[in-house]
């Protein structure tokens, strides 16, 4: 295991997590009266997963979480972030509520207080129920309304025990990469007709929050994606390319929750319904704001031909008026993303600059990254490492940071990919589904006992 200097001392009630998702880890798709989703779908379409795999299975958590909670356990993390799967509860994605399913949530709540590790569960994390998805899935309103009943459902059940609750998982990835290149569910390649499913599923937030809160919810937030956007060059068309990108991927999902408007306001006479009475809705107070932190992007404007790119394994259209790039010079995990610790930072403080006393304190809710290494992963240990020192940076340059979860407790099914990168702190033998703490589980587990009041 590697060895590194001990980490700075962090506030003594900061939160320390790790984060999971429904889809990703429990298989179990057909238990329990589930009903298919939007990626049980994308998945049985040829070509659509790297490796040609499914979610049937995944890490096998629906049947080994009792497991995975005594990992969490022996971890010692005070959190855990896990999400809801909708088609669990509510199968066809409104109607009755599927007791099974969510007994199966019940208990997992139940074993997570017994072992001392508060539950945090994300309701949405891309799982739409196939037959909202099929009636137009995010592109349409209904589908906002739909998901306050699941809200409303999933709280009336565990709110008793839940402090913490999260809304949506990255709206903006299953916008952009869902519904605007079909790179993930629902496959749709809209461009930029794909606007409407963020809107929707910000309204779909604000409506979710309504819900907890006449359940007496108290902490409410978001885990949103953010990450620093630099221009490929000084020109003129590679800051306007980038400016844009940054609007469509940064401000777009933060100014509506907490500035209450759009940044842009051609942008928003784009977008159906009531868009003014929408944000009222959209706007409600955040108890904390979640950031998903993985890397910047440097971005420049498209060549001149328009010819179809490539970036971080994802295909793109020629049609975009921006051009993602590689950033030159910098280590890169397994999936080829750069290692740029001092983008967290970054991305802290500009929300914190950009946003003012508008801004709820914020949480790390996804820091994380792919290695092939099935259990000496020094280069993760490593990711980390730096990371929390940027992330004790921002704290003491005065940015308000409540907590860290790192992104993943299992290798898991990871989306269109398949089973090809592994983020775990835990190595899952997908055919055994045998788990392996790896050397970084038991560093985390290290920094956490020394952070509880051992030695720095």
């Amino acid at each position: 295991m590697s060895a590194l200097p001990g980490l700075p001392r962090f506030p003594a009630d900061f939160l320390w997590g790790v984060s999971t998702s429904a889809f990703q880890i429990e298989g179990a798709t057909d238990a329990d009266g589930r009903g298919p989703c939007a990626w049980d779908a994308f998945t049985a379409e040829p070509g659509r997963v790297k490796d040609g795999s499914d979610a049937a299975v995944a890490a096998g958590h629906y049947d080994r979480w009792r497991e995975d909670v005594e990992l969490l356990r022996r971890l010692g993390v005070g959190a855990y972030r896990f999400s809801v799967s909708w088609p669990r509860v509510l199968p066809t994605g409104s109607g009755a509520v599927n007791g099974p399913g969510l007994d199966f949530y019940d208990r997992l709540v139940d074993a997570l207080c017994e072992a001392g590790v508060e539950p945090v569960p994300t309701l949405f994390h891309w799982d739409t129920p196939l037959p909202l998805e099929e009636a137009g899935g995010w592109l349409v309103r209904d589908t906002a309304e739909r998901f306050a009943d699941h809200a409303d459902a999933v709280a009336a059940r565990l709110g008793d025990r839940v402090t913490h609750w999260i809304t949506l998982n990255e709206p903006a990835e299953l916008t952009l990469l869902g519904y605007g290149i079909g790179e993930h569910a629902p496959g749709r390649s809209l461009l930029f007709d794909a606007l409407p499913a963020a809107h929707h599923q910000l309204l779909g937030h604000g409506l979710a929050v309504r819900a907890l809160r006449a359940h007496g919810a108290r902490s409410i937030g978001i885990a949103n994606s953010h990450g620093p956007t630099w221009p490929a060059s000084e020109r003129p068309e590679d800051v306007a390319a980038a400016e844009l990108y940054d609007t469509l991927t940064n401000r777009m999902f933060a100014e509506p929750l907490l500035l209450g408007r759009y940044p842009d306001e051609g942008l928003a006479a784009a977008l159906p319904g009531p868009v003014a009475d929408d944000l009222e809705t959209i706007a409600q107070p955040l108890d904390w704001y979640g950031v998903n932190y993985y890397q910047p992007t440097l971005v420049g404007a498209p060549g001149p031909r328009g010819a179809p790119g490539e970036f971080a394994g994802v295909g793109l259209p020629g049609e975009l008026p921006f051009a993602p790039r590689e950033i030159p010079g910098r280590p890169r995990t397994g999936f080829g993303w750069a290692v740029v610790p001092e983008g967290l930072s970054e991305t802290l403080r500009t929300l914190r600059d950009r946003y003012g006393d508008r801004l709820p304190p914020l949480v790390v809710t996804e820091n994380g990254c792919a290695y092939p290494e099935p259990v000496r992963d020094a280069e993760r240990i490593a990711f980390h490492d730096a990371h929390l020192r940027e992330l004790h940076a921002a704290l003491r340059d005065g940015v308000d940071v409540r907590g860290y979860f790192v992104w993943s407790l299992l290798d898991n099914f990871e989306w269109a990919e398949g089973y090809r990168q592994r983020f775990g702190l835990v190595h899952v033998d997908f055919a055994t589904l045998r788990r392996t703490p790896k050397d970084s589980f038991r560093w985390l587990a290290g920094v956490l006992r020394q952070q509880r009041g051992g030695t720095r």
